[in-house]
């Protein structure tokens, strides 16, 4: 064995860690031997024999295999190999190939946790997010209840899913698979149908903090493989008026019309509100700059105060008319109504900016008028 291989050039010779073929010659107790033609002989053996048992159960006298090398010459003269860290390398190898040709594979969930589901892929563990299933099976649950989230996940557990690997990294051992990323390839066509402007029916799917999510009707296409497609209601979207809690305005089920503001790839952006009239349009038959009003306080923000003055039109009374957070919030409380001065009125930027009570000149004419009223009952009394 050693003169074998100082026949052989250093450059030819294979390096520790690098993988080599062989055909099996044959197994003696825990050993077994493969020919590795001008190397020599490999051998399996101890802890590596045992740990690759499944592999060796399957292979016989003449089969062609792949190794990996622990050791070019042992005790013994032979080359040390280890069958299962070589199915790694090339299970390893062959993930990277699917990767980088965007194949699409089927894997079944063995697990779950609150950040996702897992899987294993040529015998290596792989993680999904729930950011990367379809919308099909995304779970929407309102005010985002982990526990909650983590009963939907558990419920594709045994269940095969179609995905893609997007991100592969060995030396940390990290496998992220998609399955949202083969319903991207799915949505390419489907998503030709809709422009920004289009106006769209469809269900609501899912309310949260931030908005709704909609399930949009395809036109003309009822076939149960064209892929879902989702849309989002942003909170500010809902309605013209200020909305707390997307709930106030719609559930789950709800049939609902809504156009396309946005599109940006399979994100869809909707609105609800650009299909009811705008209040702002005539905002100035109504109110003026100056203009003395009450208003009803509905929210108070570090930077101000949101005051409803109508069904539709808010506006902000600046944390700047108060010396401090704590004088505003001393002032002010929600769902009380008080009176604020109009300073500006942005028709374009839906904007209404308010003073916090009267005017400096209409508290001058204020003063005057009391001033003139108490001298009035002053002479009366002296003419008594």
């Amino acid at each position: 064995m050693e003169e074998a291989l100082k026949n052989i050039l250093p450059a030819q010779l294979p390096k520790v860690g690098e993988l080599i073929d062989g055909a099996i010659l044959g197994k003696k107790g825990s050993c077994l031997y493969i020919n590795l033609g001008a190397f020599g002989i490999g051998v399996i053996y101890g802890k590596e024999y045992y740990e690759a048992q499944d592999l060796i159960k399957g292979v016989k006298i003449g089969d062609k295999v792949s190794a990996k090398v622990l050791e070019l010459q042992n005790d013994d003269g032979y080359v040390e190999l280890s069958l299962k860290e070589a199915g790694q390398e090339m299970a390893w190898d062959e993930l990277r190939k699917i990767k980088e040709s965007g194949e699409i594979i089927s894997v079944k969930i063995t697990e779950a946790n609150r950040g996702g589901i897992m899987a294993q892929v040529k015998g290596v563990p792989a993680f999904m997010p729930v950011s990367q299933l379809s919308v099909k099976n995304y779970p929407r649950i309102e005010g985002g209840d982990k526990t909650k989230i983590l009963q939907e996940l558990n419920k594709f557990i045994g269940k095969n899913m179609n995905v893609k690997v997007i991100d592969i990294d060995q030396k940390e051992s990290k496998l992220i698979i998609s399955e949202r990323g083969v319903q991207d390839e799915d949505l390419k066509g489907v998503l030709d149908n809709f422009k920004v402007g289009d106006i769209i029916e469809g269900e609501i799917s899912g309310v949260v903090d931030f908005g709704a999510f909609v399930k949009i009707e395809v036109p003309g296409e009822k076939n149960e493989d064209i892929p879902q497609i989702e849309g989002l209601v942003h909170i500010s979207e809902l309605d013209w008026q200020l909305i707390e809690d997307p709930k106030q305005v719609v559930k789950i089920g709800d049939k609902i019309q809504a156009k396309i503001i946005g599109i940006d790839g399979d994100k869809i952006s909707l609105s609800m509100k650009a299909l009811k009239n705008d209040p702002w349009i005539n905002i100035e038959d109504t109110y003026k700059v100056g203009q003395i009003i009450k208003g009803k306080t509905v929210k108070i923000n570090p930077f101000g105060a949101f005051i409803k003055l109508d069904n539709n039109i808010q506006g902000l009374c600046h944390i700047s008319e108060f010396k401090s957070e704590e004088e505003m919030k001393e002032k002010l409380e929600v769902g009380k109504s008080y009176t604020f001065n109009i300073q500006l009125i942005n028709k374009a930027e839906h904007r209404l900016a308010l003073g916090f009570g009267k005017t400096a000149k209409e508290k001058e004419k204020s003063e005057k008028e009391k001033d003139k009223i108490n001298k009035n009952e002053e002479k009366k009394e002296e003419a008594k």
